[in-house]
């Protein structure tokens, strides 16, 4: 069982975690009195019914789509410490291969992808204040449909809930030039989210992947991606980024304390330059400097291949968090009991990027050079490359480090984690912390049949805020 008492405490972010002054101690007091009892099993966000005309694959019964799906990021509110936006992925969605080829149905294709502001009231009781729909800079809603190929689109064909493609016009028969699929540009798959104390947020998404800046309402502001074709971008990231893996990433983000700097970490290895590098264990953080423009780039390396970053939260300008996890239930999800997993990985480590090695600062030199397409290469390889044919100790061999990193709590050892994704981090002080799961929505797919999302037999998966304790001092 759990390995120490959760609660919430105290709600005060500190300034240095949140950019926001302290509130008094009269509010500080009256957070840690109601909070102090929070439920060691969490608290469920709320949710509304998106569709329930759908029959389940497995049961044959009528199941629901449920949005709910605000697991994919968490951050903490500038300023009330008893606030936190998360955010949607790209909607509903299950892999599926249809007439046109391997893609993903979306059994509610017009979903915009949205941020929504909650707060824990006094009760513990979770509620929803805000919605901010994302909207492209017309104003108009964007989709959660993919990109073109131009702009990092990997060929997923959309498809509705009936298995027939999306296209253009539905009234119309497919054809690639008159009535093709439908694709979305400013489509986004988001994963990372950042709230600035000026209202405004920071989306990075699965699909370019694209960083994308957002006003309070909601509306496109600013972009940066790897595509340099794309003149919607204000700072274009190294090239290499483009070769994310599908539905792989740019899984978390975080500002630093000053609110200068982006940082970005990749879910898993990136196909750079192909899948022949799929089952590794390295991956990418990259940093974005908003005023200067200047990128940096470093190595993390996971517990194990095929692993996901899942979040990352700043500590200090140096120091984050991070979320590794694998995709297993710990009681079986919904492939059942004897799918259980008692080894399931569900971790939140702290890392320091001044223990690691910049790749943008190294200079070409004999074997290493900087290539514009794959980045830092050695001997013609690609980093990637040389971790699957030589190891990590050729990288050390070269004077090239992963950022160092430490277990800062294993959430399956703490509360018995019985998700699948865990997604959110929120950093409430320096001895707390929120951790929120993705609940796809409460849908699931086998063999492309749409089905509810289940934990056990009789419980739907849903978003829950769970609070443990944890050291989150820089000191």
């Amino acid at each position: 069982m759990n390995k120490h008492k959760l609660l919430l405490a105290s709600l005060v972010a500190s300034s240095m975690l949140v950019g926001c002054s302290d509130s008094d101690d009269d509010t500080d007091n009256a957070s840690s009195s109601v909070f102090d009892s929070y439920p060691a099993e969490g608290v469920s966000l709320p949710y509304n019914v998106l569709r329930n005309d759908l029959i389940d694959g497995k049961s044959q019964q009528i199941f629901e789509i449920r949005n709910g799906g605000f697991g994919s990021a968490m951050t903490a509110h500038p300023s009330d410490s008893n606030r936190f936006y998360a955010l949607t992925d790209r909607g509903p969605n299950a892999k599926f291969t249809g007439d046109h080829g391997k893609g993903k149905i979306f059994p509610t294709p017009d979903y915009t992808p949205r941020i929504a502001l909650f707060e824990v009231q006094a009760d513990g009781i979770i509620e929803q204040v805000d919605t901010i729909l994302l909207k492209r800079p017309d104003g108009s809603p964007i989709t959660g449909l993919p990109n073109s190929s131009a702009l990092g689109g990997t060929g997923e064909t959309p498809y509705h809930a009936d298995g027939q493609p999306i296209l253009e016009n539905d009234s119309q028969p497919y054809d690639e030039t008159t009535n093709p699929f439908a694709l979305d540009d400013y489509g986004l798959d988001g994963e990372g989210l950042v709230a600035l104390s000026d209202g405004t947020f920071w989306v990075s998404d699965e699909y370019g992947p694209h960083i994308v800046h957002f006003d309070a309402e909601g509306r496109e502001i600013g972009r940066i991606n790897a595509f340099t074709n794309d003149d919607r971008v204000d700072l274009t990231l190294p090239a290499e980024f483009g070769n994310r893996r599908a539905n792989r990433g740019m899984e978390g983000l975080a500002v630093t304390p000053d609110e200068k700097t982006l940082v970005g970490i990749m879910q898993s290895t990136m196909y750079n330059p192909s899948s022949a590098v799929k089952d590794l264990d390295i991956t990418r953080i990259v940093t974005v400097n908003l005023k200067s423009g200047d990128i940096g780039q470093y190595l993390y390396r996971q517990e194990k291949t095929q692993n996901s970053n899942s979040e990352i939260v700043a500590l200090s300008a140096t120091q984050f968090l991070v979320i590794e996890r694998d995709g297993s239930f710990l009681y079986g999800g919904p492939n059942g009991a004897e799918a259980a997993a008692p080894d399931a990985q569900k971790q939140v480590y702290r890392i320091d990027l001044a223990s690691g090695t910049n790749l943008e600062t190294i200079a070409a030199s004999g074997d290493v050079e900087q290539d514009a397409e794959l980045g830092l290469t050695l001997s013609g390889k690609t980093l990637e490359e040389v971790v699957l044919e030589q190891g990590w100790s050729a990288l050390a061999s070269a004077g090239i480090a992963p950022v160092s990193k430490s277990l800062v709590v294993d959430m399956v050892a703490e509360v018995d984690y019985p998700h699948d994704k865990m997604e959110g981090l929120w950093v409430i002080d320096d001895q707390h912390l929120g951790v929120l799961n993705d609940d796809d929505f409460a849908t699931w797919a086998t063999s492309g049949e749409l089905e509810q999302k289940m934990l056990d037999p009789n419980t739907v998966d849903g978003n829950r805020l769970f609070i443990v304790e944890a050291d989150l001092s820089t000191d």
